[in-house]
């Protein structure tokens, strides 16, 4: 896929320090705008949505593979690297395996709850559910459904704009995620690969969110990463849901400046 077609928004000043910002499943590049305006006004945020989310095309394949070959052919376009790249959830994941496979253009890494080797069983049962059930009877539901999840803790403001932004009418009838179910569901595939890591003394920040339970940050992949970048390393556990950039912007920022 050509940089072109996927779709990036971008904020801040075109000579400020490159931030790339990669979201989760079921995500889009327009979650970082609140992040990057009211905190990061002076960083060149560059928030792509990934392949099969939000106004991307979404054609395979969906691979981590495929995600890297993207974001490289998007940094590299226009001089967009090195940059530091903040990854939440299923983000993360991509963040790490850009890391591993093109360091050159990475200057640092900022996980949010990062979503990375979960177990395959567990990913089966999500992406059957997904499947089954793919969308909502009403705006209400999808609300709702956020409210008393992962969203629990996200501010009401920040909420409306998610719904604006990015639910959608579907071919049945109801309303649901823009984005691609095939992408979604493949996806949870890729959650289920082993972990790779970071170069050895890369700058990386680790956020656990802590009320995330079962947690996406398994003790395994903590302890792997702790071992392979020792003092490089800074792990922060924060008593939050999974949407960690949302519901605690402010610190998130400075995290992502503490590697500008």
């Amino acid at each position: 896929m050509s940089v072109p077609d996927l779709h990036v928004h971008r904020f801040g000043p075109a000579d400020g320090p490159a931030v790339l910002a990669l979201h989760g499943l079921t995500g889009h590049g327009k979650r970082w705008e609140s992040l990057a305006v009211e905190e990061l006004p002076d960083v060149r945020v560059i928030a792509p949505d990934l392949r099969g989310h939000g106004r991307s095309p979404a054609a395979p394949p969906w691979s981590f593979e495929a995600h890297v070959a993207d974001l490289r052919a998007l940094l590299t376009a226009e001089g967009d690297g090195p940059a530091v790249v903040v990854g939440h959830s299923f983000g993360g994941a991509i963040a790490l395996h850009l890391a591993h496979r093109h360091p050159e253009l990475v200057r640092g890494l900022v996980l949010l709850d990062p979503a990375i080797a979960l177990d395959p069983y567990d990913m089966l049962d999500i992406a059957t559910a997904a499947i089954a059930s793919p969308d909502y009877a009403d705006a209400a539901e999808a609300r709702a459904e956020k409210v008393h999840g992962a969203w629990a803790d996200v501010p009401e403001r920040l909420l409306d704009l998610e719904m604006a932004e990015h639910l959608v009418p579907t071919m049945n009838g109801s309303v649901g995620w823009r984005i691609s179910l095939p992408a979604f569901s493949a996806s949870w595939g890729e959650l289920a690969r082993e972990a790779v890591l970071p170069p050895a003394g890369m700058p990386t920040v680790l956020v656990q969110a802590m009320k995330v339970q079962p947690p996406y940050v398994t003790e395994k992949f903590r302890s792997a990463l702790q071992a392979h970048l020792g003092n490089a390393l800074e792990i922060r556990e924060w008593d939050c849901h999974h949407m960690v950039s949302l519901a605690r912007q402010a610190e998130t920022a400075q995290l992502i400046r503490t590697l500008l």
